[in-house]
Parts: structure tokens; C-alpha cells; sequence
């Protein structure tokens, strides 16, 4: 039943997927709407409990996913190209790392960027540290650029090694239960494969739903300050609707002629935003700041990266860092996929410095710039903890702190401007991923797919602001820690999985002899495809296999899941007709 309704609205997906997280979202959007209390204690109760109980997970795991990311491109191993052997970079270098940030932490930090330095700065969250202090700055500078430094794009390295290596090596489908088939074999095809991908589906959507609504509180907190216009849910709503609408115009467009010209557009305009800040501000002291934080910041890492205030009262450990790293694991399948399209052809080694090198550097300067100048502003005025930390208003934080300079009109415009084409292009690319991990492959699917996406992103933001009211950013942090669990979990497996791929596929001793996997498709698209008589079937296959005359040598060089089915004649059983009826007549 469930194919032929998904068939006759002509869609081009995995109808478990598709109905599955559809439903969820339809569902969660009006409970949400309903009874907005109820939901809220589930969650804030679920939140606490995991703050409480396994917040030591969310740090510990991070951290190693940090060491693995290093380790694997420091081996031989990172030599190994994201793709077929020969294939070459698709985007410029500056056009890469633009879409990387843009798709990335580059919203994150226009809302935190100021505001956390200050609040770790009035509240130090190392032991034995006077507030407001010469060591509260320093430290504060070393916290927030522990937050989205390394540790951040950590955690995006991971699904993006497992997608580039198990969809443009092995050419799998774009999806996160690929990266389990060393594990799994043909379940990643069957329900525990589905219920992987359903449930990164869902995830990515909360997670952008997050970060689109925190965009939207800072837009509201800007106009604000700048025109009086007082908070609002319905008016955050309406922001939304705005962002959505204008991400379907770039979703139409495409990758090339959306992301990476938004992309190209807000990199430029993020950089002139901070020269101006350089210029006009405390220059000779932000320079020396942001050199001596990078210091703090090395010198803090070992410590960070294991800190769980496990002495004392404080909660600062699941307040910040649990839920830094919560919302990253959710953006993770996501930014993951999206940085893996636009890094095949790259090595290991290149993906991983680039991917956690480059924008680390960006931030430890952003950081450096807005907090900094903030410290300045606040020994002179006083004003930014009045409003950060006193009123809990961090939506405003930006702009009040552009309020310090000369021509607030013209930056606070280009603030918000910045804001919006950040969630833009965030939205964009979350829709074309999210399409992808739906479909199982990237080729043009229907534009109705896509749109879905980019309005489901919407309908759960909206539902969560107005549901939330006045609490909604202590209800969108909690939120995230929930659906970020499951994330970071599987996260962890898909590092343990890129080990195993690479050890079997190029652990010989002898030199790697070139091999070509063919293209994987679902068992539902090879069908659909199989039934077109103008697509050349033999260029795909349902099951992991090399093309013909670039098989290794050797069997230790063969993925070892197929191992047992390959017969006397080394070759994979033949897939019968029977076997694509047995699989639709499955799929209702």
C-alpha cells in the first residue's frame, strides 16, 4: 500500500523512510501545537535525565572521534582518494572552505559569538576563577574556541569520511546505513538499515529546525534594538516562513547555482564584517588577544576535552558543551553528506586538515575579534552582561554589541543579512542532503522532494516557537540534547566501520593495485530503473561489487562481507527477477 501511494505522488524515495519521518514530523509539528507543556516536560525531563547520566558520553566520545580523524589521515591510510582513483576536486579551494563554513558553524557563531565570551567571562566556569578577571578572559576565549574549534568539526569529519568513502568509493547509496554494511551487509537494504536512515532523517531535521529558530530569535532581537519591535513567537514564525520561502527559490536552483553562490557572497561579507571590527575597535588589543588565545586554547584542550564539572554544584558541563555537542551530532548527517559531495576527489589527508585546520583558524580569529572587543565594551560600560547574562537576552547580544561601534545602521544590516543567507544556504543544502539520504542516490529527483524537505525544517521550527513561548531557547536546547543521543552513538560505529573499510580494502603489504566498485543503487530505484528501457542496467548493481578487469588481486582486498557469497567462481549470485517482485511485494 505504501509503495503505490508513494508511487502515484510520484516520488523517487524509500517509501518506510519517507512515510515514516513524514509522519513523525506531521505529528510531532501538531502535538507540539497542542499541548505544548506536556511535550515540554517529556523533553526537559528526558534532557535531564541525560545531562545528568551521560553527559560524560557526549564529551569522552567526541574527543575520540577528534583522535580518529587525526590518527586515520596521519597513516598510511590518508592517502587513499575520496572517490575513483583518477577523479579530481569538483570546487576551488576558496569555494570549498566557503561552503564548508557557510554550511557549517557560520550561523552558530553569529549567534554565540559574542555572547558566550562574555557569559564564561562574567561566570567563569573553571574552578577557582574570579569573575570578570584577567584569567576569566583569557579562559573565556579558550572555552568558546574549544566549543567551535576542533572538537566541533570533529564531529562533522566523521559521517563525512563515512559517506565519502562508502557512497564515492564504494559507491553505495548517499545514505548513513551505508556506512554500516561491513557490518550489516545486505541489512543496510532491509528494516534495520531504514530505521538508521529514519532516524538520522529525523535528527538532521530537528537539528536544523534548532538552528533556523535560533536565527529567527536573533533577527527578532535585532530588529528590536534597532527598531523597537519587541519579541515575538508569532513574529519569529513569520521569519521563518521568510527563510523558508527564499531556501526554496535556492533549492530549485541547485547546488551550484544556490549554495555555492550564497555561499560565495556570505564568506566575502563575513570577512568585511570582521576587518571592520578589527578596524574600529580596540585593534592593537584584539591582535594580541586573539594571538595569546590561541595559546590558551592549546594549553586548554586537554583539559576541555575531558571537563565534566564533576566537582561542585555547577551544571556548566550539560548546559554548554553537552549541548554544543548535541546540536553538532544532529547537523552531523547532514553537514556530513553535504561537505562529503563537495570533497570528492580529495585524500583522506586532505579532507581531514582542511575539514578541522581552515575553519578552526576562522573561528579562533571570529572569537578572537567579537570577544575581545566585547571584554573592551564591557570593562567600559558594563552593559553586555547587564543584557547577556542578567536578562537572558542572547538573542540581542550581536546587536548590542555592534551598538559600540560607528555606523550601527549599515552593520546591523549586514548582521542580519549575514544571519538570514547563513540559515539560507543552511537550509538549502540540509534539503538536498536530506532528499539524498531519503532517495539512496543524486541523481535529479522530482523538486516536489525536495520542497518537502525545506518546508518539514519549517513546520517543526515554527511548531517549536510558538509551542515554546517565552522559554523557547531553554526548549530548543533541550530538544537537541535528546535527538542528539542516538547520533553521537551511531557516529561512534561509523568511525569503528571506516577502520574496518579501509583495513580491508587497503590493508595488503603489497602496493594498492586500482579498483573501481560499481554503482549501488536500492533495491527500490534498481527496480524502477530496470523497468526503463533506455538506462543501461549493467552500469549498476544491487550488492557491493568491482568492475569487471579492476578486481584485487588478492581476497583480503575484497569487502569482507561478500566474501561468503562469492562461489567457486569468485562472482556474485546473479539477481533474479523474482528477487525485485519479492522486494516491492516487501515494501507494501
Amino acid at each position: 500500500m505504501l509503495t503505490r501511494l508513494h508511487d502515484r505522488l510520484g516520488l523517487r524515495t524509500s517509501p518506510q523512510i519517507f512515510f515514516s519521518t513524514s509522519g513523525f514530523v506531521v505529528v510531532f509539528a501538531i502535538i507540539m501545537v497542542v499541548f505544548p507543556d506536556g511535550v515540554a516536560g517529556i523533553f526537559g525531563s528526558l534532557a535531564a535525565w541525560i545531562t545528568a547520566n551521560l553527559g560524560w558520553f557526549y564529551v569522552t566520545a567526541i574527543t575520540c572521534m577528534l583522535i580518529f580523524a587525526f590518527s586515520l589521515a596521519m597513516s598510511r591510510y590518508g592517502r587513499i582518494k575520496l572517490g575513483d582513483d583518477d577523479a579530481e576536486p569538483e570546487y576551488s579551494g576558496l569555494a570549498w572552505f566557503g561552503m564548508l563554513f557557510a554550511a557549517g558553524v557560520g550561523a552558530v557563531l553569529m549567534f554565540w559569538g559574542v555572547a558566550e565570551p562574555v557569559t564564561h567571562y562574567a561566570d567563569p566556569p573553571m574552578y577557582g576563577v574570579e569573575p570578570q578577571s584577567v584569567q576569566a578572559a583569557s579562559d573565556a576565549l579558550g572555552i568558546a574556541n574549544f566549543h567551535f574549534g576542533l572538537h566541533m568539526w570533529g564531529i562533522f569529519i566523521v559521517p563525512g569520511l563515512a559517506f565519502a568513502y562508502f557512497t564515492y568509493k564504494r559507491k553505495l547509496p548517499p545514505r548513513v546505513s551505508s556506512s554500516f554494511q561491513p557490518l550489516l551487509g545486505d541489512g543496510i537494504h532491509g528494516p534495520i538499515g531504514k530505521t538508521i536512515d529514519s532516524v538520522a532523517v529525523i535528527a538532521t531535521i530537528f537539528g536544523l529546525a534548532v538552528s533556523i529558530g535560533q536565527g529567527a530569535m536573533q533577527i527578532n532581537g535585532g530588529l528590536d534594538v534597532m527598531y523597537g519591535i519587541p519579541m515575538s513567537g508569532w513574529l519569529q514564525a513569520l521569519i521563518v516562513a521568510v527563510i523558508t520561502a527564499a531556501a526554496l527559490v535556492s533549492v530549485v536552483a541547485g547546488m551550484d547555482k544556490g549554495v555555492k553562490r550564497l555561499s560565495y557572497a556570505n564568506i566575502f561579507l563575513a570577512i568585511a564584517l570582521l576587518l571592520y571590527l578589527l578596524m574600529f575597535g580596540a585593534t592593537t588589543e584584539v591582535l594580541k588577544g586573539t594571538v595569546e588565545s590561541a595559546g590558551r586554547y592549546l594549553a586548554m584542550l586537554p583539559t576541555l576535552s575531558f571537563f565534566n564539572t564533576a566537582w561542585g554544584e555547577s551544571d556548566w558541563t550539560g548546559t554548554w558543551t553537552v549541548f554544543y555537542f548535541a546540536w553538532t551530532a544532529t547537523w552531523a548527517p547532514f553537514v556530513g553528506m553535504f561537505i562529503a559531495k563537495i570533497s570528492r576527489g580529495r585524500t583522506i589527508r586532505e579532507f581531514v586538515i582542511a575539514v578541522l585546520i581552515i575553519p578552526s583558524l576562522f573561528v579562533l580569529c571570529w572569537i578572537g575579534i567579537m570577544g575581545v572587543n566585547a571584554f573592551r565594551i564591557q570593562r567600559e560600560s558594563g552593559n553586555l552582561v547587564e543584557t547577556i547574562v542578567d536578562e537572558g537576552n542572547v538573542p540581542a547580544s550581536l546587536f548590542e554589541f555592534l551598538g559600540h561601534f560607528p555606523l550601527l545602521e549599515l552593520t546591523a544590516v549586514v548582521a542580519l543579512v549575514l544571519i538570514t543567507v547563513f540559515f539560507i544556504t543552511s537550509l538549502d543544502s540540509g534539503a538536498l542532503v536530506l532528499d539524498a539520504m531519503a532517495s539512496g542516490h543524486e541523481d535529479e529527483a522530482p523538486v516536489r522532494q525536495r520542497v518537502f524537505w525545506t518546508l518539514a525544517v519549517g513546520a517543526i521550527c515554527v511548531s517549536l516557537l510558538l509551542g515554546a513561548g517565552e522559554d523557547a531557547l531553554a526548549a530548543l536546547q533541550e530538544v537537541i540534547k535528546v535527538i542528539g543521543l542516538p547520533i553521537t552513538a551511531m557516529m561512534f560505529v561509523q568511525a569503528l566501520m571506516v577502520i574496518q573499510a579501509v583495513r580491508e580494502d587497503f590493508g595488503g603489504a603489497r602496493p594498492i593495485r586500482t579498483r573501481q566498485w560499481k554503482q549501488v543503487l536500492p533495491l527500490e530505484e534498481y527496480h524502477r530503473r530496470s523497468q526503463d528501457d533506455d538506462v543501461d542496467m549493467s552500469e549498476y548493481t544491487m550488492r557491493p561489487d568491482f568492475e569487471p578487469g579492476t578486481e584485487p588481486e588478492y581476497e583480503t582486498h575484497q569487502p569482507r562481507t561478500w566474501r561468503t557469497e562469492r562461489g567457486a567462481t569468485g562472482q556474485l549470485p546473479a539477481v533474479q527477477p523474482g528477487d525485485l517482485q519479492r522486494s516491492a511485494r516487501d515494501q507494501d
